[in-house]
């Protein structure tokens, strides 16, 4: 089978095709059939080496297909069943992929694989921080930092359909015409606007309740000066680069604020929480709440290149590769 995998780390051109035996899943597994891959932040850092992992390694935590075939065990699926994942093991950077029978949810009727492969973990992200991390609540101000990108758009949608007043950055004009499309109230450009200022004018001086930021080193100052009293830094990527360490002085200088630093993977730990993740986001996809909008689509054996556009900010919504 064709599969993409990291020799070591580094940059996108670490990146290698190679043909690797179909495996055979173990007790308690199941083999999937990839229909599409979702390309995420978290496969660049593993790459680089940001977040280790053992090298060689084939990449990729996300994907959808159908059952193939399952192992000694198994209870949750059958062969035939359509199914997606988020949150590994890696290794979703290849035709087939075992994965443990827990991490592994039903596609619904009326979810495509292609949609589903493109929302698990960059919607699953943003259920658990809109409702779990800091529950957003009917007319909260919420700023959401990279709004045109896959968990910012989705993000802009939920938020604006739990009843936030939501503010977007984005980094150029197009995407900002994107994030307004998505119901951002307020729509910022970062590169050309001071943010926090924007904030304190849009808000009145009051500030926002929470700022989702998933961009890191460069949006972190911003992020913590647009915040109003007792309100939540949720740093949740490093798209930047790692948010910076501060003191905890610099907090309560600031209102007494709250800074988080979450996973996707400590908020669906067990597979009940999974499957409410993926409940809860399923529900909001079907019901036209959120679209999952596919920006951009490339051939498996072309990772390389989709790493590339990815990590130079190239990429509108969502990305994936096709087997």
């Amino acid at each position: 089978m064709l599969a993409i995998q990291a020799t070591r780390t580094g940059g996108p051109e670490v990146l290698e095709a190679v043909d690797l035996p179909v495996p055979t899943p173990d007790a308690g597994q199941i083999l999937i059939r990839h229909e599409a891959i979702g390309l995420n932040f978290i496969d660049t850092y593993q790459r680089s080496g940001l977040y280790p992992v053992p090298m060689p390694c084939v990449l990729g935590l996300e994907g959808a297909g159908v059952v193939e075939a399952i192992g000694e065990g198994v209870t949750r699926f059958a062969a035939g069943d359509r199914v997606a994942y988020a949150n590994g093991p890696p290794g979703a950077y290849a035709e087939y992929h075992c994965v443990p029978e827990g991490r592994v949810v039903r596609i619904p009727e009326g979810v495509d694989s292609q949609t589903a492969a493109a929302a698990m973990l960059k919607g699953m992200t943003a259920e658990f921080l809109l409702r779990r991390c800091y529950p957003v609540k009917q007319g909260d101000a919420v700023l959401i930092h990279a709004a045109a990108g896959g968990v910012g758009s989705i993000l802009t949608q939920w938020a604006k359909a739990l009843g936030a007043t939501v503010i977007a950055t984005v980094g150029s004009a197009d995407k900002a015409g994107l994030a307004r499309a998505n119901g951002a109230n307020e729509v910022i450009l970062y590169r050309d606007e001071d943010v926090a200022a924007r904030v304190t004018a849009i808000t009145g001086g009051g500030g926002v309740r929470v700022v989702y930021d998933g961009v890191g080193a460069a949006t972190f100052e911003a992020s913590l000066n647009s915040l109003g009293r007792r309100g939540m830094l949720v740093s949740y990527g490093n798209a930047s680069g790692p948010a910076p360490a501060i003191a905890p002085l610099r907090l309560s200088r600031g209102g007494s604020l709250f800074l988080t630093r979450p996973t996707l993977f400590d908020y669906v730990a067990t597979t009940q929480e999974l499957d409410e993740s993926a409940g809860a986001l399923f529900e909001v996809i079907r019901s036209g709440a959120v679209k999952i909008a596919i920006g951009q689509t490339f051939p498996l054996a072309r990772a390389r290149q989709a790493h590339e556009a990815l990590e130079a900010r190239e990429t509108t919504g969502s990305t994936l590769l096709i087997p």
